[in-house]
Parts: structure tokens; C-alpha cells; sequence
């Protein structure tokens, strides 16, 4: 079965540029590219995408409004940023909104190809170079690293087990068979997390979880 794939971008030729990469994979399929925010909710409403990735910066209505949109929709679509160096606080930003990851726009066509499984397999998307210069770059860290450590203090062994195999991009059914739970049990515990850490989804959780480097206990 295809992966749906909407491109969102203002430039056509970003878009014509991530069409061909796309197309070399027999398991994506395109279904449709929007130029602005008001034409991506259209889109995702028209086609219902499983992935659909995101230009932040266009005219009209921008990425950050038409994330917010469309992750109100039932069973919305995964989101994945694509994003450059200088729009850091912005991707930050979409994080929050419900994006389920970013990827850099510099990234690698065999790469891409892949990511996109892996966002569409329910995954976390962080392109490791772009994570590093985030977690570098967003606001003051030493207060906000002091602030996180707090919190994952909270939690319990088995809660930052799981949450660090959220770090790795793991799915819920992936954490179960990595720690030897059910996957009901693993959505428990990550629903728990989100609310001690003050997250809104798992990709904030797991940048959590790269920020702070935590160590995995043998199971």
C-alpha cells in the first residue's frame, strides 16, 4: 500500500525538486503539492495525506497557522517540517502546534525517501544536525536545561525508560517490544509523560530526551 504524500511549499521549484525524489520510490505517492497554508488545510481535507511536508515561511496563511488547522482534523495526517538553520524558533514553534518532526531541506534524496516511512510509521522525525543546533540555540539553556532535568526527575524508572526510547524515534509498539510490554501499556506511560513534562506531543518529548542525554538502563 502507498504512502500518500502532499508537498507543501511556496516555491514550485522545491516542490517539482521533492516530486522527482519522491517518485523514485514505488511506495510514495505524490498526491498532491500546495503553494501557501490555505491550499495545504484544502489539500489534507481533499486527499486526506498519511504525511504531508510543511514549508514554514510562505505568503497568506503560514505553515505554523495551517499546522494548527489541520491537526484538528480527525485522524489529521503526520506533518513534517521541512526547515532551514534561520528558522529555528519557528520549528520550535511547530513542535507545539503538532508537527510530528523536521527535517533540513539540504537533506540527502535517499534519506528522504526514508524518513518519510518512518513519519508515516508513526515515528519520530529528528534530523540529528538540526536537533543539535536547536537544542544550542532555543532561548536560555542553561535555565531551561535545569528546568527539564526537574522534571524528569518526576518520572519513574520505567517512565524515563520509555521516554528515552522516545528519543530514538521508537514507535509505541517498538518501546513495547524493546522493554517487554504491551504496546497499550507503553501509550499509558507515554500519555503520563507528556503531561509531568509538559509536552504536547512525543516529538517534544523525545527532543527532551536528546537535550538531556539520557542513559539506558539494561532491561
Amino acid at each position: 500500500m502507498s504512502i500518500r504524500v502532499v508537498v507543501v511549499d511556496d516555491d514550485p521549484m522545491v516542490c517539482a525538486h521533492l516530486r522527482t525524489i519522491l517518485a523514485t520510490a514505488d511506495d510514495l505517492d505524490v498526491v498532491d503539492e500546495a503553494h501557501d497554508g490555505a491550499e495545504a488545510v484544502e489539500s489534507a481535507t481533499r486527499h486526506r495525506p498519511d504525511v504531508m511536508l510543511m514549508d514554514l515561511r510562505m505568503p497568506g496563511m503560514d505553515g505554523l497557522t495551517a499546522i494548527d488547522r489541520i491537526t484538528t482534523m480527525p485522524d489529521p495526517p503526520t506533518i513534517v517540517v521541512l526547515t532551514t538553520f534561520d528558522a529555528d524558533h519557528h520549528v520550535l514553534r511547530a513542535l507545539h502546534a503538532g508537527a510530528a518532526g523536521y527535517l533540513l531541506k539540504s537533506t540527502p534524496p535517499e534519506d528522504l525517501i526514508g524518513l518519510i516511512r518512518v513519519a508515516a510509521a508513526g515515528h519520530t522525525v529528528l534530523s540529528p544536525q538540526a536537533t543539535h543546533h536547536l537544542l544550542t540555540t532555543a532561548g536560555d539553556q542553561h535555565a531551561t536545561r535545569a528546568h527539564r532535568r526537574a522534571k524528569i526527575n518526576d518520572l519513574t524508572e520505567r517512565e524515563r525508560d520509555v521516554l528515552t526510547r522516545l528519543g530514538e524515534g521508537l514507535s509505541n509498539a517498538q518501546i513495547g517490544a524493546r522493554l517487554h510490554l504491551t504496546e497499550a501499556t507503553v501509550k499509558g506511560y507515554v500519555s503520563r509523560i507528556l503531561v509531568k513534562l509538559g509536552c504536547a506531543n512525543r516529538t517534544q518529548a523525545g527532543l527532551i530526551a536528546h537535550e538531556l542525554d539520557l542513559p539506558q538502563r539494561d532491561q
